[in-house]
């Protein structure tokens, strides 16, 4: 793949789709799966067959487990030093071909190009950053408090990994799964989504150009993951699981892995609370909330989900909002001037659909949007909802499109009840201009992850991932991403 220095331009999609590899990608090499079957790749946008993949089976499955079991023992005994290169120079290839990985997400996604370019900008800074952690990696020594004898703790790669991604961010969130495996010194089986495989294939290829040996790295796909995981699960060599996606798939997995005594990391559903006090900064919040709410078109796990805004500042900031969104630029994700890309499939559109005529039904007010585009594509209107009551669905379940719905608040302990009311804790937002009552109010929200003052949360360099129904372990930070791929090895002696 060569960087693109130019906007890209609809000749330079279709050379992107034809120079994608072809096959799954297995202890280095490219094959076709084992029952011939391929998955075909859709332009949300335009509905159009853009691609196909294989279809993998448990033959497949196994022969990926083994690739990584192959190539383990010397990737395990790799310098650090020498793995921190090998992923120091992925983060180099992907900014060099940044244009046409974001192009590429595009026209699989969906998403806006201007999201799509800010995803390829986070998901090469999570090989960046664990190639300056793969180097400090570092172990304890200590006297026994008895004083009999000497504790030293070595941390060791876990062992074979199987990481399940998403179709929503299919750049980030497969380099925030390998890179700190890798620097860890693990092999990795990746099973991207079938909605969005097309990015997982070409930064496999990317990878083994960057140096990553064979077996190190190997993609699957399949149409029917169930069989599939389940297979690579049962092999007593995987020792690690890490999946994001939804809770109730997440319940799932947890289940499996529980056979084998599998360690799990699980980055799951989110229903974030965007909060707004009185005394905030009106502009600020709401340009928090456009990034909250809006990147990815709001189908990220991360996005505002329920809106709460205190009477004193409600009105305007309801109406700033709805005039915002009202004038973002719906189109096809490629398109320059997009501001909001398609839903990623038919299915998505009728979900955000059916949870706005609910609300409707309920009592809110629709002040833009409020129903789906007609035409080719999965496309949904950016959407204002006012006066969304508790009991309305969407504020119980997952929106993951376009639609911001606002309710009305009065005192903090009222706001902090109604944050807390949901099985999930994965993001919140909050905007006040008080410090003490924003820090207060965080302390008192169950969340993993608070954005105070700030419309964004993740950074490679924070820990990343929820409490509750959304998750277990933590993905990124300073050390918390390679911990979750590396055991801690007691060696007990006296001298």
């Amino acid at each position: 793949m060569n960087a693109f220095k130019e906007p890209s331009k609809p000749e330079d999609a279709l050379a992107i789709l034809a120079s994608l590899p072809q096959g799954l990608y297995i202890g280095g090499r490219w094959q076709p799966a084992a029952g011939g079957q391929r998955i075909e790749v859709f332009d949300p946008s335009t509905e159009a067959v853009i691609g196909a993949v294989p279809d993998a089976t448990t033959a497949d499955a196994a022969a990926a487990v083994e690739a990584a079991a192959r190539a383990a023992p010397g990737w395990r005994a790799t310098p650090p030093r020498a793995r921190s290169e090998i992923l120091r120079r992925c983060f180099e290839l992907m900014v060099e071909r940044s244009e046409e990985l974001a192009t590429l997400i595009s026209l699989e996604n969906g998403k806006a190009l201007r999201d799509a370019r800010g995803e390829v900008a986070y998901a090469a800074e999570f090989f960046r950053w664990n190639a300056e952690e793969a180097v400090r990696i570092t172990g304890e020594f200590g006297t026994a408090p008895s004083g009999g004898n000497r504790i030293i703790v070595d941390y060791v790669p876990m062992g074979i990994c199987v990481l399940i991604t998403p179709w929503n961010f299919p750049a980030a969130m497969a380099t925030r799964k390998i890179a700190p495996a890798l620097a860890a010194g693990c092999t990795v089986v990746l099973k991207p989504a079938s909605e969005t495989p097309l990015t997982a294939y070409a930064l496999a290829a990317l990878y083994e150009e960057a140096g990553v040996p064979p077996g190190v790295v190997n993609v699957i796909t399949t149409s029917d993951p169930g069989p599939i995981t389940a297979a690579m699960l049962a092999d007593p060599r995987v020792r690690k699981l890490s999946f994001t996606g939804s809770t109730g798939v997440g319940r799932a997995l947890l289940a499996e892995a529980a056979r084998n005594v599998i360690s799990c990391s699980m980055e799951l559903g989110g229903n974030a609370p965007f909060i707004v006090f009185d005394d905030a900064d009106l502009e600020a919040a709401l340009d928090g909330a456009m990034v909250a709410k809006m990147r990815n078109a709001g189908e990220a796990c991360t996005a505002a989900n329920r809106l709460y805004v205190q009477s004193g500042i409600h009105d305007a900031f309801v109406h700033g909002l709805a005039s915002r969104m009202a004038n973002l630029q719906v189109g096809a994700g490629v398109e320059a001037t997009t501001e909001c890309g398609p839903m990623i499939t038919r299915k998505a559109v009728l979900k955000i659909d059916r949870l706005v005529r609910d609300a409707v039904e309920r009592g809110a007010r629709v002040l833009c949007g409020g129903g789906p585009t007609p035409g080719t594509g999965y496309f949904y209107p950016p959407t204002v909802l006012a006066d969304v009551p508790p009991a309305a669905e969407m504020a119980n379940e997952e929106i993951f499109g376009p639609v911001a719905p606002v309710t009305r608040f009065d005192s903090e302990s009222e706001v902090i009840a109604r944050a807390n009311d949901t099985e999930y804790g994965l993001a919140a937002y909050l905007y006040t201009r008080d410090l003490g009552r924003g820090m207060r109010v965080a302390a008192k929200i169950e969340s993993g992850m608070i954005a105070l003052n700030r419309g964004l949360v993740s950074d490679p360099a924070a820990p990343f991932g929820g409490v509750k129904q959304s998750g277990l372990g933590r993905e990124g930070g300073q050390h918390h991403g390679i911990a979750e791929f590396m055991e801690a090895k007691y060696i007990a002696t006296s001298f």
